[in-house]
């Protein structure tokens, strides 16, 4: 399937880039959050916006019961959960498909910055 194909196929690309470029200058070893703030520093010299930290409440008849807050929201389409884990589990693709749901977007990417080479996984809801 070529890129163009894909939900949000460019915007994935250009996102996997820059957390390609921030894993190559710091390397594996260091915590989630020094990755997802070199990744910020990445999308944004590429011109792509991207929230931090925002909170969406979860709502269960209408009451607000809990707040959810993903890492990243890029360009209001995708949102980006950066982890140094051993591997991707069904927790981590849980989560995302919860963050999905709840922020109505329809594309997730897990970046595992852990290991040598960078892993990344496409979530679609």
């Amino acid at each position: 399937m070529a890129t163009d194909e894909l939900i949000h196929g460019e915007l994935s690309k250009a996102i996997i880039g820059c957390a390609m470029l921030a894993h190559r200058k710091l390397r594996p070893g260091l915590r989630e959050k020094t990755h997802e703030r070199a990744l910020v520093l990445e999308l944004n010299k590429k011109g792509l916006l991207c929230e931090q930290q925002e909170s969406f409440d979860v709502f269960y008849d209408g009451e607000a019961i809990d707040t959810y807050i993903p890492d990243l929201i890029v360009a209001d389409k995708v949102i980006v959960d950066a982890k140094c884990v051993t591997s991707f589990d069904d927790t981590h693709v849980a989560q995302m498909i919860g963050y999905l749901a709840i922020t109505k977007l329809r594309l997730g990417l897990l970046i595992n910055f852990k290991h040598a080479r960078l892993q990344w996984k496409r979530i679609v809801n």
